[in-house]
């Protein structure tokens, strides 16, 4: 048989090929995921505070089996629910799964569709204790909570699916919070697509600082906003939290005039040069109209190389620093986008394809607990030289390992790919993991 289905090239006879290589995969490197997982208990806690509210008296594919398996798959890169399908007798995912074979896409289908507003509110509790065991291992100094929402196309009927003025596309308009100096996604929330940014923002994140205020009170906690999230609900709720902010003000004409001193400071500094970019920086209490008592605004006015016209930012902030440090600090929080890009193009976030909102509203959770157990991985076990290489990198580096798997009675022994050029990386990786200090419940 192996004979009559070898085939010779025609551009060059020497050269045959079959299907008979032996049992194969591509997807070696997420042994290495395997590990990690394992070492912190993610597997253990899934199945602990992981189920949905099933009827079925027995199901040979379990809640927490299912949630892996899609870990699984959405950090090798396989994002739609047909690719269980193409995977069901992969000897890598069989054994990191330790099954016979996996799921099928009918099976992941439905396992979606039990998920509802408990499940959700589980992920939260999840996420809650991974950042825990996380912190356990490297605690932070501070966290930088940066504020954004984005936006998720749909191409269907999709239940709260709606046109978005500002993307100018129809899809969901959700909440997102990243840690600004990790890329820890610290929490993500589906709405509506015609929400404005800032709507629900406070209820969104009280969770997040009571989290931090009663399990991490020795970490500073500052929050970074644009202009979307001027809002004075949530300029109080930070103060009342202890919470630092610099959040951008839309420019207007008090705002202008209050900074007036700096535009003729600036005019006496470019006067005999209107070529070269100059900027200077400035401060000012200011008042709006909703605001109960003033608060502090930093602000900077520039002119643009080869331009006439001065720029404004209106930072306004209840921290002590330097209003130029200041305006530095808050438009580092452009990092944020490379985070968000990430995770729409490397875990595919925009996997919200079900009809109703509730299953995308999970959907969009696995996704980004894959995400954050990925971000892990990178940060505190993948080795020095790979720690700032996206998703799409490491997969094609580390994950995308051919190799060949061997049975025998007591092992199964899989065979990497000898020519792998990233060998040091994949031990290098497999060592840190066996050296993580993690605190197990």
């Amino acid at each position: 048989m192996n004979i009559v289905n070898t085939l010779s090239l025609k551009s060059n006879r020497k050269i045959k090929i079959n299907f008979h290589g032996g049992d194969l995969s591509s997807d070696a490197g997420l042994l290495l995921i395997k590990e990690f997982i394992c070492r912190l208990g993610i597997d253990k806690l899934f199945g602990k505070a992981f189920k949905t509210n099933d009827s079925a008296l027995f199901r040979y594919h379990t809640d927490q089996k299912n949630l892996l398996q899609m870990i699984y798959m959405l950090i090798a890169g396989y994002f739609e629910d047909d690719a269980s399908d193409e995977l069901t007798n992969d000897p890598v995912f069989k054994s990191v799964l330790e099954k016979d074979t996996l799921a099928s896409q009918p099976t992941v289908s439905r396992f979606f569709n039990r998920m509802d507003e408990d499940t959700l509110n589980q992920f939260l509790t999840i996420g809650r204790m991974l950042r825990k065991k996380i912190y356990s291992i490297q605690m932070p100094q501070a966290v930088i909570l940066d504020l954004d929402s984005t936006l998720l196309d749909t191409y269907g009927k999709q239940e709260g699916s709606a046109f978005n003025f500002h993307y100018q596309s129809n899809g969901y308009h959700p909440l997102v919070c990243y840690d600004g100096m990790t890329g820890d996604l610290i929490k993500i929330q589906l709405r509506n697509g015609n929400e404005y940014s800032c709507t629900g923002v406070v209820d969104f994140l009280q969770p997040i600082l009571d989290e931090y205020l009663n399990d991490y009170p020795q970490i500073s906690i500052l929050l970074r906003g644009d202009s979307g999230f001027a809002t004075p609900e949530l300029y109080r709720q930070c103060e009342e939290n202890g919470t630092s902010y610099v959040i951008r003000l839309k420019e207007n004409g008090i705002l202008r005039e209050k900074a007036s001193y700096l535009v003729d400071e600036l005019d006496e500094i470019t006067k005999n040069n209107k070529v070269d970019y100059a900027a200077v920086y400035g401060e000012f209490m200011y008042k709006a109209g909703s605001w109960p008592y003033e608060r502090r605004v930093v602000c900077k006015v520039e002119k643009p190389e080869n331009q006439l016209t001065y720029m404004y930012t209106f930072i306004v902030t209840n921290m002590d620093s330097s209003p130029e440090y200041l305006i530095k600090f808050y438009c580092r929080r452009g990092q944020m986008e490379n985070y968000i890009k990430e995770s729409k193009n490397g875990f595919d976030f925009a996997s919200v394809s079900s009809h109703t909102k509730i299953v995308n509203a999970n959907r969009l959770q696995v996704h980004a607990l894959a995400h954050n157990i990925f971000n892990w991985f990178r940060r505190l076990a993948l080795s020095a030289d790979m720690r700032k290489q996206r998703i799409e990198t490491v997969r094609i580096k580390l994950l995308k390992i051919a190799a060949k798997v061997i049975h025998s009675a007591r092992y199964t022994t899989f065979k990497l790919c000898s020519s792998c050029p990233y060998k040091n990386e994949f031990y290098e990786t497999l060592s840190n993991i066996d050296s993580l200090n993690v605190q197990l419940e």
